[in-house]
């Protein structure tokens, strides 16, 4: 048996050159082509109950963590702990592989910091080696709980993002307007500090109706229970497994909105969301029982300073824009955050951002204005 150091020499061979690392799928395994990339269709059942092999067993391979290690660390190769961690990997992935085996990991603590995003919030890092489980509990609760959402959340899922979502709210406005020649209302709302207020127990309730193996479960318990914004809530903003979390957390909550309040047009955004409606009656009707399903079944509650009802012709304001019935805009407070700090970093995000709405004016002014900051910049 060959000693760590000569295994972890063969197992870096390996994955430099005959690398074909094995995706858990919930029916079965996927591999990986390794000469096209991406699935290869050959996909083979696993028979848990012939082999006498567990999903956990599965799911904590050498192979899926260096598979989440190259995720993860894919635009953070100049971050000291990165290359701190990747200066010993195989040891420090094969001490990690042991623990989780052995059932003996342990969630390290986090470092936290706050940015002004736009307003300031309190960010809390784990530890590499932390992120790493994180980013292969993610990849299994997409592949069992994606296809679980309604079609419009819009929030850490592939293919979604804030401008899909804004995109929808316009394929919307013009369904319930008749193309602009009836106006209609919105219901805006927004749900109080819910990464801080989602509930441990509920939480694992909700992950233990889909989730049976108990090696899996123990293991998101301990990344749940390693934080705490107060006894026994709350989720960091940071993580990535908070995320999805987040989306699994309130899909019983969209579920609520589409299949028990019939809201045809609804979408969500993390804890954002607007429903549409011709009857501004409805509209009111239901902001009660919406705040009621969520103090109940979620231990959450409606942010009383953001629920706003408004006609469509009066413009919506969401996810940093403002639609109204023949452009969109950007919303103010995001116009005066560019100017005030933009950079060489961000300017180009900013731009792309403009790309969105009807910005072309404020985009020659926003060009001239850094031109004044940076005239070595020419465009």
């Amino acid at each position: 048996m060959p000693n760590r150091s000569i295994l972890g020499k063969i197992l870096r061979y390996w994955w430099n050159n005959l690398y074909n690392p094995i995706i858990l799928c919930t029916t079965g395994i996927s591999i990986l082509n390794p000469l096209g990339g991406g699935v290869s269709r050959h996909k083979f059942k696993l028979k848990i109950k012939s082999q006498k092999l567990k999903v956990f067993d599965h799911l904590i391979t050498l192979e899926n963590l260096f598979l989440a290690w190259r995720e993860f660390k894919r635009g953070k190769t100049k971050r000291k702990d990165v290359q701190e961690f990747e200066f010993n990997l195989e040891d420090n992935i094969f001490q990690l592989y042991q623990e989780l085996k052995k059932k003996t990991y342990r969630h390290s603590k986090y470092t936290s910091f706050y940015v002004q995003d736009p307003k300031l919030r309190h960010i809390h890092k784990a530890e590499v080696r932390d992120r790493i489980v994180h980013h292969l509990i993610s990849k299994y609760l997409n592949q069992i709980y994606d296809k679980t959402f309604i079609y419009d959340s819009y929030s850490c899922r592939i293919n979604k993002g804030t401008h899909k979502a804004v995109n929808r709210l316009k394929q919307f406005s013009l369904k319930q307007n008749k193309n602009n020649k009836i106006n209609f209302y919105c219901l805006k709302c927004d749900i109080r500090k819910f990464f801080d207020s989602i509930d441990h127990n509920v939480l694992i309730e909700i992950l233990k109706r889909k989730i049976k193996d108990k090696g899996i479960l123990n293991l998101i318990a301990e990344i749940i229970d390693s934080f705490h914004a107060k006894e026994n809530k709350g989720i960091p903003l940071g993580n990535l497994t908070s995320q999805y979390f987040a989306n699994i957390y309130l899909n019983e909550f969209d579920q609520f909105i589409k299949h028990k309040l019939k809201a045809k047009h609804y979408i969500r955004y993390t804890d954002d969301f607007v429903i549409f409606g011709r009857n501004q009656k409805f509209l009111k009707e239901i902001i009660n029982p919406i705040d009621n399903f969520l103090k109940n079944k979620l231990k959450l509650s409606l942010h009383p300073d953001k629920i706003i009802m408004r006609k469509y012709n009066q413009g919506i304001d969401f996810l940093g824009y403002v639609t109204l019935p023949y452009h969109r805009v950007l919303r103010t407070k995001t116009k005066r955050r560019m100017f005030k700090k933009i950079n060489h970093n961000n300017l180009q995000s900013y731009l792309g951002v403009l790309g969105h709405c009807n910005g072309y004016k404020l985009r020659k002014k926003l060009e001239k204005f850094y031109e004044k900051i940076y005239p070595e910049i020419c465009f």
